[in-house]
């Protein structure tokens, strides 16, 4: 069963650990994630861009993939399906598709329309029981089309849009999507510290979890981060696995290759990325 990221996440803060949300593709990215997450009882969350639900034929095909590997896989761990950078058109989408979470990126809008937005946002979810989050000051690069140069939030208006009700908050601080590049100066942590100041204990969340430090995840966490978002690290894993098998020429006698063993390497390698970041979040045995 689907749960929403509400109450997982308000254990993770007070209990100082992260929980990871991985982007999801197709069914190789998501069987191996669930897998994974039960196998190390750890509760997850699967994020689902606007451009990847298109790709898995809508939001209703993903809602109703993932509620049958729950049901085939057995598996017991908090799982949520989750909105990235949703649209409001998208989050209205996927509140009647049944997701379980939405997060709402008016980071673009000026501060006035995104809390006009997400007030409207936040009375649906309620009524749905749905979890919402928001985000202020752009996440920098680019993911999904997506595209933004990382300005940190302010954290007077991280407050105004957390005081609407919204459940948790993504707040830019320098961090951004994609491959971080050499010159990057790291993650702003008195803009952290000043978000945290102003908005309480209210689970906080990094984008763009790939690339960055070690010790940097760690300090966020103890700073009141509470959800980490992982993509592109999937990807990268996936493909340089796949793209190994296929220069092996591991087909099938010239017949061709088999679509299951071309993609299982990928699987594994997906498996080995989100084992890795759980137990950096300090997410296992916290089902």
């Amino acid at each position: 069963m689907l749960v929403n990221v509400k109450d997982m996440l308000q254990k993770a803060r007070k209990e100082g650990y992260a929980v990871g949300q991985f982007n999801i593709n197709n069914l190789e990215w998501t069987k191996a994630i669930l897998q994974t997450a039960e196998e190390l009882k750890s509760p997850v969350i699967l994020g689902v861009s606007e451009g990847a639900g298109k790709y898995m034929c809508g939001f209703k095909t993903v809602v109703g993939m993932v509620n049958g590997m729950l049901e085939e896989m057995k598996i017991t761990v908090p799982v949520a399906i989750h909105l990235d950078h949703g649209t409001y058109d998208g989050c209205l989408k996927c509140v009647e598709a049944g997701f379980s979470s939405i997060m709402f990126d008016g980071s673009h809008y000026p501060i006035e329309e995104n809390i006009a937005k997400t007030t409207e946002l936040v009375k649906l979810c309620a009524e749905k029981g749905l979890s919402l989050e928001a985000e202020v000051g752009a996440i920098g690069g680019e993911e999904d089309g997506v595209v933004g140069m990382g300005e940190c939030a302010d954290p007077n208006e991280c407050k105004m849009i957390a005081d609407l009700g919204v459940d948790i908050l993504a707040a830019g601080i320098g961090n951004i999507h994609g491959k971080y590049p050499a010159n990057w100066p790291g993650l702003r942590f008195d803009v952290l510290e000043a978000v945290k100041e102003k908005v309480g204990d209210m689970p906080l969340v990094l984008h763009g979890g790939t690339g960055i430090p070690d010790d940097m995840i760690k300090k966020a966490i103890s700073l009141g981060v509470a959800k980490i978002n992982v993509n592109t690290e999937c990807q990268l894993s996936f493909a340089a696995a796949t793209r190994k098998y296929i220069e092996a020429g591991k087909d099938l006698e010239g017949k061709g290759f088999d679509p299951r063993k071309l993609l299982l390497p990928g699987f594994e390698a997906i498996k080995e990325t989100v084992k890795t970041k759980m137990e950096l979040f300090g997410s296992v045995g916290k089902a």
